[in-house]
């Protein structure tokens, strides 16, 4: 069987005030990478590192890319197995960066597939079941943001995910304050994501301050690399810490056990995109069951494919917490795609179909 590739870059427009306490995006630069067999099926998938926290560069991205196209295009997978992660990891052998690794596993499951984005074989991907996920609440004005909460809870969903570290911190316990009041009938369970923004001298009183909410867990409450200020807080919270940043660029399993060991965090955020793609999130799994800390997936904003991706993912698990997949509308201009919320559910539509593969006339083969 023979095989060629090619990629693409797109550009995605938000379709909103997207701040969190890092700043404010207003569009989203994916790569997305196609590889054909001589049967004319086509496996897509997209590296999408997210400014700010991959540690790849846009340049590391195109010039990874463009050696994968050269050894595909030169017989790089003639005779090889890919129909597994156990086979594309031996494959590639941890060469690459983490968005493209992603990608590399995506489009290469897609095409052992079929070539129609079916990714993992599950009842997700099948088209039969849903995830349920968390509304996500972004960083902005106080009234702006109490709208958001109200157009997610009308939405069926009921736990959200409530962006904090930039507002003054008692406006922050405002909208805490009126989410449970007016909305106490409904149960609502608040998860909080301070991407690093308290300081450590005075993190546990922000967190005793929060706790008086019944939160459900807050991550990242410092930057990450603060590993003994970190294990103290997770060891003295009244709120359940989970790790985001800190685990990125953690590859070798060994220090991924010493970190764990070390800071013994409640829960763990996984997001493919950021750690090293679908195999390695497998090992923070099986390292996280090991010591019992709870853990879900979260997409990083991806566009609809990279998502469906992490969502055929996260559906390999039986997961029964809400999981940090998004929605696929946060971008105007996002790939039209069969990917729909009900009622806080996640799922793949059974009447929506993905719109023709075909590269924007803005955009460009690589």
């Amino acid at each position: 069987m023979a095989y060629s590739a090619e990629f693409y870059k797109r550009t995605f427009h938000f379709g909103f005030d997207a701040r969190t306490s890092r700043g404010q995006m207003r569009e989203r630069n994916c790569w997305f990478l196609k590889i054909k067999n001589n049967d004319g099926i086509t496996g897509t998938g997209e590296a999408a590192p997210l400014p700010g926290l991959s540690i790849e560069s846009p340049e590391t991205v195109e010039q990874e890319l463009e050696s994968i196209i050269k050894k595909i295009n030169s017989g790089w997978l003639h005779g090889r197995s890919f129909g597994t992660l156990n086979e594309i990891n031996d494959l590639i052998d941890g060469n690459y960066s983490s968005s493209v690794i992603t990608a590399l596993e995506t489009a290469l499951l897609d095409l052992s597939n079929g070539g129609k984005k079916f990714i993992f074989d599950n009842g997700f991907a099948r088209r039969e079941s849903g995830i349920k996920t968390n509304g996500l609440i972004w960083i902005g004005g106080l009234d702006a943001m109490l709208q958001q909460v109200s157009i997610k809870i009308d939405d069926g969903f009921r736990t959200l995910k409530i962006k904090i570290g930039s507002l003054d911190f008692e406006k922050e316990i405002d909208i805490l304050q009126y989410i449970k009041r007016k909305y106490f009938r409904e149960k609502i369970e608040i998860r909080l994501d301070a991407n690093g923004a308290f300081k450590p001298h005075d993190a546990l009183y922000k967190l005793n301050q929060l706790a008086r909410w019944e939160i459900h867990s807050i991550e990242q409450p410092i930057m990450a690399g603060q590993h003994k200020f970190m294990s103290e807080l997770c060891a003295q919270s009244p709120i359940p810490i989970a790790l985001d940043e800190e685990l990125i660029g953690v590859s070798d399993k060994e220090k991924r056990i010493e970190l764990l060991d070390t800071i013994k965090p409640q829960y763990l955020i996984l997001k493919p995109s950021l750690l090293g793609g679908f195999y390695s999130c497998q090992q923070w799994i099986e390292l996280a069951d090991e010591r019992k800390i709870g853990w879900w997936i979260t997409s990083a904003l991806e566009s609809s494919l990279g998502l469906n991706a992490v969502a055929q993912f996260t559906a390999q698990y039986p997961v029964t917490m809400p999981q940090g997949l998004g929605t696929g509308q946060i971008y105007s201009d996002n790939i039209e795609s069969p990917l729909e919320i009900i009622k806080g559910e996640l799922k793949l539509s059974t009447k929506l179909i993905w719109e023709d593969e075909h590269v924007p006339e803005d955009d460009e083969i690589l």
